[in-house]
């Protein structure tokens, strides 16, 4: 009984230690040593060599798996390795599982059977042992620190925890679990370490899951967000903030986790549920040593300070970059209007929503400024509006151009008066803007503006404007940097507008001048049809020194003149009038063109700018003939003139005074150039040309034809197509001329003056004799006066006429060696004209009482409505004019 009750507790032992095997090993897994075919176990690889166990064979050569793979590593029992052990109620091993065979060296066949002191070599530490197994076997567990000799002798220090197992035949084993104590130190270590990190850490921390839903926050996290820690668990970012802020935390976590890149230092603003400002998220992935995803993990820091430093400085840099931009864009504007309509540009909608720019009338004008001060009288008129938006509203109160009334005790009158800025906020404040019931007020009220700056525009300490910028919705009120900011802003505008001001105040003045000193009404002699345009230059004050006129002769012959005085300003425009004037006096003196430019240069010097300059003008010159149809031109170094001739149009009659221009044939006349008047050194020279009737003449200044990279030939050849077409009138071929001017011209004046030459007024009666120097002459001179009078029935004109015709036909006959001519012209009054190859001109003398001639020079000034004389060819002529007034001439006594 004894034996097989004996043999059977051997047996039970033996299936539990084989359970207890099976067991260890399959908690081991494939890295535990495993018996193939009943071969000895092959050891796992311990990194270093094995010793035999005293008295027991040496194990076989270890290095790989059972299957000969790697062993893999995925999980933190890696690192901290657990190895069982199964103790008997004695101490001796019963089962030696795989992963202590790897920790201690020793192979299970070696130790099973012996007491797990043998690999204590400290008495005290035997003890220790003994200790703790009987605790475990009264308590039913046991941890502690111990030291396990290693199969190379040297101890190891692991930590134990002992259970008490207790199998179905109810008999007691101890259950060992060891772990290598500095491994398991340096993860304590590690996780206190994280710990610290994750509670004390200045930074927001978040671990989140696959799903996304938290897992575990930090406190510094949960104040940020303003929700308890405990209340982030198992919930996702949207389930936590606001949505809007949730949706974009979101969107980047899903991209994190998708992607397995980090995402790092994103600026966001702070949900609205937390506190106000601005974080910076970070994401990354998190993966164990399996490479399996386990979630993400994030860090959140506030960065509220660093990045309002940054966005002040970003808002100073966008600042001074508008005051750059402003200054660049109205530095070269000398228009009142442009600048106030660039500055509420500029300020909208960067630094408001709404801004209107009010003047001065006196400075949109060019005015002077007032000397006393503003009140309600003033005149103020809004120049600059610019808004976010468009509307009725809008329209109320921002209207350009509108005139802008206040009460004295109103903000606008307060500014004006004072030259100190406001800001208003509040219903009271923006109420009391202009004057009570304002439409602009409730326009504004209307729009949500809810802050205003009024800012004064000055110019040398004078109040010339006001600046007015609104904030309306959800954008935030202005401060007292942005006041700051408006007032420089509006200092640097108050300067360029008063500089447009003293601008348009002296071009203005220059312009006055310039008119003044140019024809005020341009005739319309017979036989020609004019028409002229003027543009004054683009250059400020800098008017030019261009001129034109239209002189009518004796004859009915028209000097037609165009000049250039070279420079600018009012200096120039002053000399442009004195030359017209002395071009003007010598024209009355009816003298051939080339002597009439030789007589203005001769008289540079006293029609200079100013003693130390001379003076230096060109100037073109041409007399019409329209008895004769002969024109007559010299220049001195200007623009030569061009003549369009019309085409032929069989059986149709030239094209009279005041119809349409029928085109034709151009041509720039090829005069001798002359030099400017003022220089001198080369001749003036004149051509006699012969005219069809109909013909078109354009004189011109160079601001006309001449660019900045074009020769003057491109400028003259597109002024002569553009006369070749044809043209309702010749006001149309005016326009039709200046809108084909260069755009990128010199801003220089441009005077262009267009002559259509004709016959003179039809129907005009003309009679003309040529006669031999003889005595004879002077009794047919009457003779043929007398008859044509007659027959023009204008009687009462022969006998003054017969008289002065004997009068001068004898001083051609006493004088001249070749034929005399004689003409009579019937116009407006009756034109005598007698000519001699004699180039002297007459000189009048007083007779004396007692003398028998000198008296007929006399004569024709004292009995002529006008009369003179000029060079033609090689003589001249002597001409008189007499009205056609009824009645008879009484001679004077002194002359019978």
């Amino acid at each position: 009984m004894g034996a097989f009750g004996g043999a059977a507790a051997r047996a039970r032992l033996r299936r539990r230690r084989a359970a207890a095997r099976a067991a260890a090993e399959a908690q081991a897994g494939p890295e535990g040593a495993r018996a193939v075919d009943g071969a000895v176990p092959v050891l796992p690889v311990r990194g270093r060599p094995t010793v035999p166990f005293p008295g027991a064979p040496a194990p076989l050569p270890y290095g790989s798996g059972p299957s000969g793979a790697p062993a893999t590593r995925g999980s933190l029992l890696d690192v901290v390795k657990v190895a069982i052990i199964i103790l008997d109620t004695a101490g001796r091993v019963v089962l030696w599982s795989p992963a202590a065979e790897d920790m201690l060296g020793w192979p299970s066949e070696v130790l099973v059977g012996r007491t797990i002191e043998e690999l204590i070599n400290d008495p005290g530490m035997v003890d220790r042992v003994r200790a703790a197994i009987q605790e475990t076997l009264r308590l039913g567990n046991w941890h502690g620190f111990t030291e396990l000799n290693d199969r190379d002798g040297v101890p190891i220090a692991v930590e134990a925890r002992l259970s008490l197992l207790v199998d179905g035949d109810g008999t007691p084993f101890l259950q060992v679990a060891l772990a290598d104590a500095g491994t398991l130190q340096a993860v304590e270590r590690d996780l206190a370490v994280r710990d610290a990190l994750f509670e004390q850490s200045p930074l927001g921390i978040a671990v989140l899951d696959t799903d996304l839903r938290y897992t575990a926050v930090n406190r510094t996290l949960a104040d940020m967000n303003g929700v308890a820690p405990e209340e982030h668990v198992g919930r996702t970012t949207g389930e936590t903030l606001p949505e809007r802020a949730a949706d974009e935390i979101t969107a980047i976590q899903r991209q994190v986790l998708a992607t397995g890149e980090p995402v790092i230092d994103v600026t966001l603003a702070s949900p609205v549920t937390a506190r106000s400002g601005f974080r910076s998220i970070s994401y990354s992935r998190m993966t164990d040593r399996a490479g399996r995803v386990l979630g993400i993990s994030g860090t959140v820091m506030d960065v509220t300070e660093r990045y309002r430093a940054v966005a002040k400085v970003e808002h100073a840099r966008r600042r001074l970059s508008l005051l750059n931009e402003f200054g660049s864009r109205v530095g070269d504007l000398l228009d009142a209007s442009r600048i106030a309509q660039e500055l509420a540009g500029a300020v909208v909608p960067r630094l408001a929503d709404y801004a209107g720019v009010i003047l001065l009338q006196a400075v949109a004008h060019g005015d002077d400024l007032p000397r006393h001060g503003h009140d309600r009288r003033t005149s103020l008129l809004q120049l600059g509006v610019a808004s976010v938006q468009d509307g009725p509203e809008v329209e109320v109160m921002l209207r350009r151009g509108a005139r802008i009334t206040f009460a004295e005790d109103s903000a606008f009158g307060r500014v004006l008066r004072s030259g100190v800025p406001e800001l208003l906020s509040g219903s009271d404040e923006l109420s009391d803007v202009s004057y009570p019931g304002d439409p602009k007020v409730q326009a504004a009220h209307e729009l949500g503006v809810h802050s205003r700056l009024v800012v004064p525009l000055r110019a040398r300490g004078i109040v010339i404007g006001l600046l007015v910028v609104s904030r309306a919705g959800y954008r935030e009120g202005f401060d007292r940097d942005d006041l700051a900011f408006t007032v420089e802003l509006a200092d640097r505008a108050g300067s360029s507008l008063d500089n447009a001001r003293l601008y348009a105040r002296e071009r203005t003045a220059a312009l006055t001048l310039q008119r003044t000193l140019l024809p005020q009404q341009v005739p319309q002699p017979a036989g020609v049809e004019v028409a002229y345009r003027y543009v004054p230059g683009s250059s400020g004050t800098e008017v030019g020194g261009d001129w034109f006129d239209v002189i009518p002769l004796p004859g009915e012959r028209t000097a037609l003149v165009v000049g250039d005085v070279m420079g600018h300003g009012l200096r120039a425009a002053a000399t442009m009038g004195r030359l017209r004037t002395a071009v003007r006096v010598l024209a009355a003196l009816d003298l051939p063109p080339d002597v009439l430019l030789r007589h203005v240069h001769e008289l540079a010097d006293d029609l200079a700018q100013g003693p130390d300059e001379a003076l230096l003008a060109t100037c073109v010159y041409a007399v019409f003939d329209p008895a004769g149809q002969r024109l007559t031109v010299t220049k001195a170094g200007h623009i030569p003139p061009v003549l369009v001739v019309p085409g032929p149009a069989p059986g149709e009659e030239p094209t009279r005074t005041g119809g349409p221009l029928p085109g034709g044939v151009g041509q720039v006349l090829d005069l001798p150039s002359g030099a400017p008047l003022g220089v001198g050194g080369v001749p003036f020279e004149s051509i006699e040309l012969e005219i069809p009737e109909g013909s078109l003449l354009a004189l011109c200044t160079d601001g006309l034809v001449e660019s900045r990279d074009k020769d003057l030939d491109v400028g003259l050849g597109r002024l002569v197509s553009v006369l070749e077409q044809p043209y309702a009138s010749i006001q149309q071929a005016c326009e039709a001329v200046l809108d084909t001017m260069e755009q990128g011209r010199e801003p220089d004046d441009v005077a262009l003056l267009l002559a259509r030459l004709g016959r003179g007024q039809a129907g005009t009666p003309t009679a003309g004799w040529t006669l031999p120097a003889e005595p004879t002459a002077v009794s047919r001179a009457r003779r043929l006066v007398r008859g044509t009078l007659t027959e023009w029935h204008v009687e009462q004109l022969t006998d003054t006429a017969e008289l002065l015709v004997s009068e001068l036909v004898t001083n051609s006959v006493r004088y001249a060696s070749a034929p005399i001519g004689v003409r009579l012209t019937l116009g407006d009054t009756l034109l005598v004209e007698i000519s001699d190859p004699l180039p002297d001109p007459p000189r009048e003398r007083h007779a004396a009482e007692g003398d028998e001639g000198g008296r007929g020079l006399e004569l024709v000034r004292r009995l002529a409505l006008h009369w003179g004389a000029r060079a033609e060819g090689m003589g001249k002529v002597v001409w008189f004019e007499l009205a056609l007034e009824e009645g008879a001439v009484q001679l004077p006594d002194s002359m019978l």
